[in-house]
């Protein structure tokens, strides 16, 4: 797989009734490049006994995850996720620069490009546009700061063209379609 000026966006939604998850590719512009999904898991009786409460988090990190990524053809420069849970798995299966990006309630910060550390660990606030808000970005435990300032960069490079966040409202909208066939 060749790496190229691609974001990676992936989510995974469900509850121990079902679970699926879908990962979209797609240019600094945010047009799509690649969509894969995979089909809904839905646990018979004794998977939730003998799982037990871990049962969904071990579905979405070791069954779809890594089903998703082995669809993949495209690798990205960066994994986005929103969901906390599966941000350390994406980085350990994936193996590429992976974050989880939330918006940020701060004010803007001194310029496009500019990184402030949180007080909270692995947290960073990403000033990826000219106006606006910072991003909040989560970095897996152990991540260096090289790697922040490189994810830094990818991230103000594509939010020159285009809305970073957004591709996340496509994808609950793709897996609201999906499992209704409402958009």
């Amino acid at each position: 797989m060749a790496s190229n000026n691609f974001l990676g966006y992936m989510m995974i939604e469900g509850n121990e009734g079902s679970i699926r998850g879908v990962a979209l590719i797609t240019d600094t512009r945010g047009i799509p490049k690649e969509f894969v999904r995979t089909d809904p898991l839905r646990p018979e009786a004794l998977d939730r006994i003998l799982y037990g409460e871990a049962f969904t988090s071990y579905a979405k990190q070791s069954l779809i995850l890594e089903n998703l990524l082995d669809a993949v053809s495209n690798d990205p420069q960066i994994w986005l996720c929103n969901d906390e849970e599966i941000l350390e798995p994406l980085r350990k299966v994936s193996r590429i620069k992976t974050l989880m990006l939330e918006e940020s309630p701060h004010v803007p910060l001194d310029a496009a490009g500019h990184i402030e550390a949180s007080a909270e660990p692995n947290v960073y606030l990403i000033q990826a546009y000219r106006n606006g808000a910072p991003l909040r970005a989560e970095f897996p435990e152990g991540t260096r700061s090289d790697e922040v300032e490189q994810s830094a960069l990818i991230l103000t490079e594509a939010g020159e063209t285009m809305n970073i966040l957004e591709p996340f409202t496509r994808l609950s909208r793709a897996l609201t379609y999906i499992a209704t066939g409402r958009a």
